[in-house]
């Protein structure tokens, strides 16, 4: 039931994202898209929800509460940035915004973007790691939560992991190119014969 709520979690989060940016943008109701777009973090709250309830039940800490705190982890840390990353998408496709800047390239702003990330995937490992806890707590016997102290063990390897690539951009940065940015170079024509 739980791997079941996690897949209908992530489809609705889909279908609200797509709801909430169609509403505020083609139909022109931006405070109506707004509010589907707020009632996104609803979905990880139905989701604690029953977790807690299938836990209360009896049902034995298996990998499915371990996957669904990893899930709310990852929706809290990166959740809000998917959202602005396809509103802005959005506003410039079908309401004639600006296209939205993407992700510096090179150099420190590079390095720092990457941080950035990192400290989303980072916020996502506390709040998994704190749902863990909780639930570790709530069962109240050691030898039934193994598993989800494994889990707990998992966000933080995704974490350090996520932690040695934006790393590694600081480190190693990446330089720019000489001569004009891609996007400032004209256009190559092909020579008629």
């Amino acid at each position: 039931m739980v791997v079941t709520l996690i897949v209908v979690c992530e489809v609705g989060f889909w279908v609200l994202l797509a709801a909430g940016l169609a509403t505020r943008y083609l139909l022109r109701m931006p405070r109506t898209g707004a509010a589907l777009l707020l009632c996104e973090p609803l979905l990880e709250v139905v989701l604690l929800v029953v977790t807690a309830m299938d836990l209360r039940n009896g049902a034995e800490p298996s990998w499915k509460h371990g996957l669904a705190a990893l899930y709310i982890g990852y929706t809290v840390g990166h959740g809000h940035r998917t959202v602005k990353w396809l509103d802005g998408h959005a506003a410039h496709r079908l309401a004639g915004a600006p296209r939205p800047a993407g992700p510096p390239r090179y150099g420190t702003a590079r390095a720092r973007h990457e941080g950035r990330i990192w400290l989303g995937t980072l916020l996502g490992a506390v709040v998994a790691t704190v749902l863990l806890w909780l639930a570790v707590l709530y069962v109240g016997d050691a030898s039934r939560t193994g598993s989800l102290e494994s889990w707990m063990g998992a966000a933080w390897r995704a974490a350090l992991l996520h932690g040695l690539v934006a790393l590694s951009y600081a480190v190693w940065p990446r330089k720019a190119p000489d001569g004009p940015a891609p996007e400032e170079r004209e256009p190559v024509r092909a020579e008629r014969r």
